[in-house]
């Protein structure tokens, strides 16, 4: 029977190596599951390139759910790390055996990086290597490193990767930031909102009914009826989000309700200007980048096809690639598609003229980022005010409902002493 050496890690987190026989890789990892380990690296102690960079992806499948996942910003910091340490002379090898033996999390890249160093010492290049591990080097960061490799200048690709990866995390990280206070105000919102309708309007319908109030205002009776539906059948309010986003999941399965989705994005008030300038300022940056480094404008425009994230932007370079194909330029294409502002278009035109299109679309993307965070810095300040305001019509609205039977009450009783 075939021997395995393996890589695992038992229940408390320590990596365990040893070897292991069995028919094959999937059988060889249920024998150390069964053992209580989970296993991070099954191969062949005599197998070759082609069998183990199988066994590699079918185990990185399999045990991601342990390892967890490579954040950008782990990715990030270790693109800057690897950068640094090969600018200072340091081997590939040597650099990559610093990097995994000084990481402690996330595990998922440090088993990976010690897959790498193995396959780099067994002659594949940087981007064979890290090609094996599509969850965490994705097809952009691969290329790029492909191109470095191809051209000699390694270095200063993973400098501008770093660099771009940097400015993409520090983007993400102002944009959660400044939706994390009103995302808060909205919550706790709405569970004073919920709060009251479940709690406290419920004892004011108990005093009505004690005081013999039998044609209470149509105003009073709306927001009793709206108080009895949140009492008896308050997880529909749970279930209601959960199931919008399964809905909205299913219609993103075909590719006619991603688009219609895509589009409905762009075109809702204020959030479709900033998704509008954040797709610009992503293709902008990643087309820059990778034109800067080499990689040929359609295997560029291949890329970012697959890594847009916004269908209606990825049709357009479609269109550019196609048009490029026949001889067309970038800025024509772009002027056409609609999508893009004219300022994109002209700076753009200028740089396909001029030679200089990378400089030019990272110019570009520079201000639309600023944009971006000025657009959400305006939507926030809106935002806050706006909940304030809505909170307090909605507690007024509550208020006087309630109080309008106590008037008539009061009313109808001054009335009756009055008649005396």
């Amino acid at each position: 029977m075939p021997v395995f050496s393996y890589e695992a890690m038992d229940s408390r987190g320590r990596a365990v190596r040893g070897e292991v026989e069995a028919a094959s890789p999937d059988d060889a990892g249920a024998k150390l599951r069964q053992q209580g380990l989970f296993p991070t690296n099954v191969k062949l102690k005599s197998a070759g390139p082609a069998t183990a960079a199988a066994v590699k992806t079918d185990v990185e499948s399999r045990s991601s759910f342990f390892l967890g996942r490579v954040s950008h910003k782990d990715l990030t910091v270790f693109t800057r790390q690897l950068a640094t340490l090969l600018d200072a002379g340091l081997p590939i090898v040597r650099s990559l055996e610093i990097l995994e033996g000084q990481m402690r999390r996330p595990l998922r890249l440090k088993y990976a990086l010690r897959d790498i160093v193995d396959d780099v010492k067994a002659g594949a290049t940087l981007s064979e290597a890290m090609s094996k591990f599509p969850r965490i080097f994705d097809t952009l960061y691969t290329n790029m490193i492909r191109a470095g490799e191809a051209g000699g200048v390694l270095v200063p690709i993973l400098e501008r990767l770093a660099t771009f990866m940097e400015k993409s995390l520090r983007l993400r990280k102002r944009v959660k930031s400044a939706l994390i206070y009103p995302i808060f105000v909205i919550l706790f919102a709405g569970g004073v909102m919920f709060a009251i309708m479940k709690y406290v309007i419920p004892n004011f319908e108990k005093v009505f009914k004690d005081m013999g109030q039998g044609n209470m205002p149509q105003l009073t009776v709306m927001v009793l009826g709206v108080a009895r539906f949140v009492q008896h059948h308050w997880y529909l309010i749970i279930l209601a989000p959960v199931a919008v986003f399964a809905i909205l999941k299913l219609i993103r399965l075909s590719e006619a309700g991603a688009l219609a989705l895509d589009r409905l994005k762009l075109s809702i008030p204020i959030l479709g200007r900033i998704v509008a300038k954040s797709q610009t300022a992503r293709f902008t940056r990643t087309l820059g980048t990778l034109v800067a480094s080499g990689v040929p404008i359609l295997d560029a425009l291949d890329i970012i096809r697959d890594t847009t994230g916004n269908l209606v932007f990825s049709n357009v370079v479609a269109q550019v690639h196609e048009n490029i194909r026949q001889g067309g330029t970038i800025a024509e294409q772009l002027g056409n598609s609609g999508v893009f502002d004219d300022i994109v278009v002209n700076m753009v035109q200028v740089g396909e003229e001029t030679g200089e299109l990378d400089k030019m679309l990272l110019r570009v993307a520079d201000s639309y980022d600023e944009e971006v965070d000025n657009l959400v810095q305006g939507l926030v300040s809106l935002l806050e005010p706006a909940i304030i305001i809505l909170m307090g019509v909605g507690v007024g609205f509550i208020v006087i409902a309630l109080f309008l039977p106590l008037i008539t009450l009061m009313t109808s009783l001054s009335k009756g002493g009055g008649a005396k």
